[in-house]
């Protein structure tokens, strides 16, 4: 087989494959956000996006490609909730860093966890060479799609 064909096979098999993994993980996760914890959609991005170092309303409103009124309302019901705390900055009053509390770091966690345990369960479906195939084949993509 030429080069340029196996690049093309590889091609197809990563359309094939990579986003339909990652949207039904996406899917299982937010579904355990909604249904044990009772939180929206948006909710739980918010907490996502915080936890991964966003922590303003402008910089969630600028991920997310939301308005800054839909993301403040969203923080507010999660900071009602105790799941995010809004800190003031001494240096800059209109600056107002979000954080997960304790608690939104458990619901954090645990939503995590349980996706885990999801993903568990179809990985033990696979043999130690399956595996090993997969590992590799994982560490070559984020080699290959890391930015140096």
């Amino acid at each position: 087989m030429t080069i340029p064909t196996i690049k093309s096979r590889i091609i197809d098999k990563f359309w094939e494959s990579i986003p339909q993994t990652w949207r039904l993980t996406q899917k299982q996760i937010r579904r355990i956000a909604v249904e044990k914890f009772k939180m929206t959609e948006e909710q739980f991005q918010v907490l996502r996006r915080i936890r991964k170092g966003n922590a303003s309303v402008s910089a969630l409103a600028n991920v997310s490609q939301t308005s800054r009124s839909a993301v403040s309302k969203a923080v507010d019901s999660l900071v009602r909730r105790g799941f995010v705390i809004r800190n003031q900055d001494p240096n800059d009053r209109r600056n107002v860093p979000l954080a997960l509390t304790d608690e939104g770091q458990r619901v954090m966690d645990n939503i995590f966890a349980k996706a885990e345990k999801w993903l568990l369960s179809h990985f033990e479906q696979l043999s130690t060479e399956e595996l090993d195939t997969l590992y590799q084949g994982m560490e070559i993509l984020r080699k290959l799609f890391t930015n140096p």
